[in-house]
C-alpha cells in the first residue's frame, strides 16, 4: 500500500534551516507529481512547494520563494524540502502528499520555528 514517512522537522531559531525528508513506497515514485504541504492549527492545509516527475520543474508559495527548495532523489524514492532563513511564520506541521488517482499523505513532522 502507499505509504509516506515524513522525518527532519524540529525546533530551529529564526534565520535556521531544516532538511524534511519524506520516504515514499507503495508507488511508483518516479512517474509521480509530488507536493509538501503546511498546517498551522486552526487554519486551512495549504501548499508550499510541487516538484513535477520528469522534468524536475518546481512551483512555490510566494511566502517561501528564495528561501525553501525542494527536490527528490528518484533512486532513493524520497522526497525532500530544505527550508532556509526559517521565520517563526514558517511554523506548521509539514505534510508530503503523492498525487496518484487519489491523493495520499503522510503523517506530517512538526516544525517549529522559536527563539
Amino acid at each position: 500500500q502507499v505509504q509516506l514517512v515524513e522525518s527532519g522537522g524540529g525546533l530551529v531559531q529564526p534565520g535556521g534551516s531544516l532538511r524534511l525528508s519524506c520516504a515514499a513506497s507503495g508507488f511508483t515514485f518516479g512517474i509521480t507529481a509530488m507536493s509538501w504541504y503546511r498546517e498551522e492549527p486552526g487554519k486551512e492545509r495549504e501548499l508550499v512547494a510541487t516538484i513535477t516527475s520528469t522534468s524536475g520543474s518546481t512551483n512555490y508559495a510566494d511566502s517561501v520563494k528564495g528561501r525553501f527548495t525542494i527536490s527528490r532523489d528518484n533512486t532513493k524514492n524520497t522526497l525532500y524540502l530544505q527550508m532556509n532563513s526559517l521565520k517563526p511564520e514558517d511554523t506548521a506541521v509539514y505534510y508530503c502528499k503523492a498525487l496518484l488517482r487519489y491523493a495520499y499523505w503522510g503523517q506530517g513532522t512538526q516544525v517549529t520555528v522559536s527563539s
